[in-house]
């Protein structure tokens, strides 16, 4: 079945990667370090790696605790931590810098595998979260190295698709590949896609196991003042197309109780922050962009965050924060940072990219969910009017993600028997 595969897989390539050059008229990030995606790229120095993949921007925020623990254990092993979007390699390069070799993975195809392999010289594969690739995967079972599936996940959902092409699924997972479960339920599913019992074992999830910049505090309060400390403000995080007009449709409703609200609208994609600014534009709204420099005036509606990797500050200025990609079916994006932060937390209930983080805040209080545009102003309209609310909510969500710290300690015990 791995043949058929590997004849699919040419057939669609040159279609995926015509379709990310041609993004790179849009946006030219696409087009930095694209022969990474053929395996190609500098020789790693300092000898044979541990290798990190983080898929995107959300993988690649989940991984800092994780990575900085294996360059605390390891310093004499060089790490490289491999993405596949322009915004997670950035988002990578300014977190670690000089201290990680950050690159595309390549694109699963025989010869790129194997040109990335002759430059990385993994000794240990990390995949976070659950991507099923079958040549990267049957390569590190040729070559004896050990992989594991950090953190990983999958949905009931994702089952049902996965049962339909077993026969690829299961040789790809029997190639020596370890599991390292987020829950029992996230090891049972993967077991029955072919996964070894042996080998799948339950750690929990890193995205616990983040820390807050020591400065996000000031940096919260210094945002606070440009917009406006005397205001009510409510971020929106990670936000979608066709969600922003549900989330403009409340910002309308609120102000009606609220004349002085303020919504921080931070689109997750930055090829959309020209669309997003047309979009208020053409809706009449009073709006302003981060980039611009300027702060808020009395008849501002909307602060535009067009900017990348100041959402955690953004919510730390705010009184109330909405997580994006769900009130359309994107999945949802990370509810742990607001969390974190003492926010009363909101989300629409397209959820199953993290249920059982959803879950859970649900459960404790930290978070609740809002069907459309009525709702969420409504609940906002509640929060703004009880400041007891708002504190107690956050104090849940702080108290939920201490109760479940710890998997990156008990990932490293799992890593360590792993390398040579």
């Amino acid at each position: 079945m791995r043949f058929a595969y590997i004849v699919i897989a040419y057939l669609l390539a040159p279609i995926v990667l015509g379709a990310l050059a041609l993004r790179g008229l849009r946006d030219r990030s696409h087009w930095e370090g694209f022969s990474q995606r053929f395996g190609l790229g500098p020789q790693v120095q300092r000898g044979p790696s541990i290798w990190v993949h983080a898929v995107s921007v959300g993988e690649v925020q989940a991984s800092v605790p994780l990575v900085h623990a294996l360059l605390a254990k390891f310093p004499q092993i060089p790490l490289v931590l491999t993405t596949v979007t322009p915004t997670g390699r950035a988002r990578a390069q300014a977190l670690f810098r000089e201290r990680v070799d950050v690159r595309y993975v390549p694109v699963d195809l025989p010869g790129s595998v194997r040109r990335f392999f002759q430059r990385v010289q993994p000794q240990l594969a990390v995949i976070l979260e659950t991507e099923i690739w079958p040549n990267l995967y049957h390569r590190c079972g040729r070559l004896g190295i050990p992989l594991v599936l950090a953190s990983a996940r999958i949905s009931p959902r994702s089952v049902a698709s996965y049962r339909r092409l077993v026969g690829l699924f299961r040789e790809a997972l029997s190639h020596g590949i370890f599991i390292a479960a987020q829950s029992e339920q996230d090891a049972e599913r993967f077991r029955s896609i072919g996964a070894s019992s042996e080998r799948t074992h339950v750690v929990g999830n890193i995205k616990f196991d983040f820390s807050l910049p020591p400065t996000i505090e000031s940096q919260g309060a210094e945002l606070r003042r440009l917009l406006g400390p005397d205001r009510p403000v409510w971020v929106a995080g990670s936000t979608h197309a066709k969600e922003e007009d549900a989330l403009l449709a409340a910002h309308r409703l609120l102000r009606a109780r609220h004349p002085k609200a303020l919504l921080v609208m931070v689109p997750r994609h930055p090829p959309r922050f020209d669309e997003v600014a047309d979009s208020l534009k053409e809706q009449g709204v009073r709006f302003v962009t981060r980039r611009s420099g300027a702060g808020t005036s009395d008849d501002t509606e909307v602060f535009l965050v067009d900017t990348l990797g100041e959402l955690l500050a953004f919510y730390a200025a705010a009184d109330v924060a909405f997580v994006g990609g769900t009130l359309v079916p994107i999945g949802g994006h990370n509810l742990l940072e607001p969390a974190s932060l003492g926010l009363p937390v909101l989300a629409g209930p397209n959820n199953f990219n993290s249920a059982d983080i959803a879950r859970l805040l649900i459960e404790c209080g930290a978070v609740r969910i809002v069907q459309d545009a009525a709702g969420l102003a409504g609940i906002i309209d509640e929060l703004l009017a009880n400041p007891a609310l708002r504190r107690n909510m956050g104090a849940s969500g702080r108290k939920a993600i201490e109760d479940n710290r710890g998997a990156v300690h008990r990932l490293m015990e799992f890593l360590e028997p792993l390398l040579p």
